[in-house]
């Protein structure tokens, strides 16, 4: 997934609530982990997305802001003006399970059931819970509008390859490089592909980079550190 930079980052809450995702997820390194804190990070960019998009208006998105608000909830001692806290990690992600299921179960259909499908998703996969996770992400690339669909895909081609189904993957992320929508750009899905393709398919990874690294603006920067991350020829 293409890198946001960290002065693009300070702009606004849309671009504060994506950076703390990605912080946190930088501190994760395990294999199957990693698959989980990309696809986590694209639900993190839906939910900033629909928190740029203006102020509550309805049942739903009071919802939605509600099990957002458990799922960025402080645990401990709470500081000063946090409404929610929890006594433990433990109790934070049953809360923040039931909140999303009862969320996806109640709104299905809807903008806010389709966060709430990826948020679960996430949590699924950042637990090692693939096959789960695959379950909440196809529900949302098949039945979402296209927008939510493509970010689902771009996570469930990720946990397809951490299911050993790197052809399907593949198949996933080339359909996204030739659909691109505002939520998921040809380039996003580039250099998410190369990548995963990167330990196993070196030459094709340089080929999906290359003509990225000249391209302006966070893009290239991408690129050109997937390209130096890519194995020796």
């Amino acid at each position: 997934m293409a890198r946001i930079t960290r002065k693009e980052l300070k702009a606004d809450k849309f671009a504060q609530e994506v950076e703390l995702t990605v912080d946190f997820f930088e501190e994760h390194q395990s294999e199957i982990l990693r698959y989980g804190a990309v696809a986590l990070v694209v639900a993190a960019i839906a939910v900033a997305i629909w928190f740029y998009r203006g102020h509550v208006h309805n049942v739903r998105e009071e919802a939605l802001a509600h099990a957002l608000q458990v799922a960025q909830a402080p645990v401990g001692q709470a500081p000063p003006g946090a409404a929610i806290s929890f006594p433990t990690q433990d109790a934070k992600d049953k809360e923040t399970q039931k909140v999303f299921t009862d969320l996806a179960s109640k709104y299905s259909g809807s903008d806010e059931g389709y966060i709430a499908e990826c948020y679960l998703g996430s949590m699924a996969a950042d637990q090692g819970k693939l096959q789960d996770a695959e379950k909440h992400f196809a529900k949302v690339a098949d039945s979402g509008d296209k927008r939510y669909a493509s970010m689902a895909k771009l996570s469930l081609a990720q946990i397809y390859f951490g299911e050993g189904k790197a052809d399907l993957g593949e198949k996933t992320l080339r359909s996204l490089m030739d659909h691109p929508t505002a939520f998921v750009s040809k380039e996003q899905a580039a250099i998410t592909l190369a990548k995963l393709l990167a330990p196993t398919k070196p030459a094709e990874a340089r080929k999906l980079l290359d003509p990225l690294r000249t391209v302006r603006g966070p893009v290239s920067q991408t690129a050109i550190q997937a390209y130096s991350d890519l194995p020796p020829k």
